[in-house]
């Protein structure tokens, strides 16, 4: 088994705070998305991408992971410590596992974490159950696996459409085993962010769609609809599109930030042009500055 250096994956140094790992990911999922990467092995380095993130988002798992220090680097053999399963996670006779896929780096040291369950007609709480963006806009099934005192069950969990980061769960017990409570963490998106019910997404334009104003096709989770761009559009001027974050009652919004990018000038033409609009424009950006 590899090592995986988490931190080289994202491009961030270990001293990197959560904005940082954050926008590290998002630009890097943008890249290698499926969807629309045109780059060699694009999907296999977008999973990469996902299980870095999954990792050193998570405070506990990030702190878990550093203990291993820098000993190892990328693609090195590895094998996790002979006391891992007792330095990381609580003790409990039943544990949680829901790999979502994975790599077995990931799995050896995460898999299977500890998640305590006392007996009788308690209440357990069995840990996070990740889902996607659309899995919680759409509602889906997830099957997971439980070692209880060694023995494994298999448990089918009925996720709502609508639910939300941190949204608990219960699943009733069956022939007196206590009821689980599975809370829910939202999987990070390559385009879209979720606040409580609402989805943001991040709106790049062109200046002169901007200045002019536009048309714009933008994906939502209930598929593409055309938004009206309002000439004079600024960066960070946000546009509402309603009922289109996820559902409920009320439904969330999705809210749209536009972001205004500067093509480079690269040739003769191109150089020529902007400074045809420096000359045209009566512009001064810092104007108000003292």
């Amino acid at each position: 088994m590899q090592y995986r250096d988490y931190y080289e994956i994202l491009g961030v140094t270990r001293g990197a705070d959560a904005d940082e790992v954050k926008r590290a990911y998002r630009k890097l999922a943008r890249k290698f998305h499926p969807d629309v990467s045109k780059e060699k092995n694009a999907e296999e380095k977008f999973k990469e991408v996902q299980e870095a993130y999954e990792v050193l988002r998570d405070s506990e798992k990030r702190a878990a992971y550093d203990q291993l220090g820098r000993d190892f680097r990328n693609g090195q053999q590895f094998r996790p410590p002979p006391d891992w399963s007792q330095r990381f996670g609580n003790s409990g006779s039943q544990r949680f596992s829901d790999l979502n896929g994975f790599s077995d780096f990931f799995s050896s040291l995460f898999g299977g974490s500890g998640f305590g369950a006392g007996g009788g007609q308690t209440d357990a709480d069995a840990g996070h159950l990740d889902v996607t963006v659309e899995e919680a806009f759409a509602g889906t099934k997830r099957r997971v696996t439980l070692n209880e005192s060694g023995r494994q069950r298999q448990v089918d969990v009925q996720i709502p459409a609508g639910v939300t980061e941190g949204q608990s769960l219960r699943i009733p017990g069956i022939g007196g085993r206590s009821s689980l409570i599975f809370r829910i963490r939202l999987r990070p998106h390559h385009l879209y962010e979720v606040v409580g019910k609402d989805v943001q997404i991040e709106l790049p334009l062109a200046p002169w769609e901007a200045a002019l104003g536009a048309k714009v096709a933008v994906p939502t989770l209930k598929g593409t609809v055309e938004l009206t761009v309002p000439a004079g559009a600024q960066s960070g001027q946000k546009l509402r599109l309603r009922a289109r974050g996820l559902p409920g009652s009320p439904a969330g919004d999705q809210m749209v930030t536009i972001k205004v990018v500067t093509p480079a000038a690269q040739t003769a033409a191109e150089k020529e042009a902007y400074e045809r609009m420096r000359r045209d424009f009566n512009f001064d950006p810092r104007a108000d500055w003292p």
